[in-house]
């Protein structure tokens, strides 16, 4: 059996569509958790971080992934608190593989985003789908001159997350890939 491409997923903007303003109307459900990434960045005893970090789900999403022909894994700041944090809310199983980040948002010395070059080497020559909130002309140009396989760099509004439309992208791109490739 050959390898489905996989499917790189990040948590905030994709998932997490945390600049809009209508999710709840749009069936996503609001969560409070206080992931380490988000607290590092806060006084551990100010409000806030007794509070968490609102993040909004939507608990379909994780069925419509695992639909799609890919291997999902998890390309976020969120790490492995992921599998523990997000994947329960929108059904995603507990133990999917997760990038692990040399530095998190660490600058990069072309411009790419802190995940590219990263990303590259993690997918090992393989074919994938990176879905991320920052991802640029210029990574989408670099990855296209430096991965040797078919990539798609799918970048979802953080006020919107995905969409239909996205789901849709997705599973077109993977049904365009050779046998070989999959």
């Amino acid at each position: 059996m050959t390898e489905r491409p996989l499917l790189l997923l990040d948590v905030d903007g994709p998932l997490n569509p945390f600049r809009s303003l209508s999710a709840g109307l749009r069936g996503y459900t609001s969560h409070r958790m206080r992931p380490d990434v988000w607290l590092s960045y806060r006084d551990p005893e100010s409000r806030r971080a007794r509070r968490g970090v609102r993040v909004r789900l939507h608990p379909s999403h994780g069925a419509r992934l695992l639909a799609l022909p890919f291997e999902i894994a998890w390309a976020t700041a969120w790490t492995h608190q992921a599998n523990t944090l997000i994947a329960p809310h929108i059904g995603l199983p507990a133990d999917l593989p997760v990038v692990d980040w040399p530095e998190l948002f660490a600058r990069d010395p072309d411009g790419l985003s802190w995940k590219t070059r990263h990303l590259l080497d993690w997918a090992a020559g393989r074919p994938f789908a990176w879905v991320d909130d920052m991802i640029t002309p210029q990574d989408r140009a670099w990855v296209r001159e430096h991965h040797p396989a078919p990539a798609l760099l799918l970048r979802v509004l953080p006020r919107h997350g995905l969409r239909d439309r996205d789901f849709a992208a997705l599973s077109s791109w993977a049904a365009e890939l050779s046998p070989a490739g999959r």
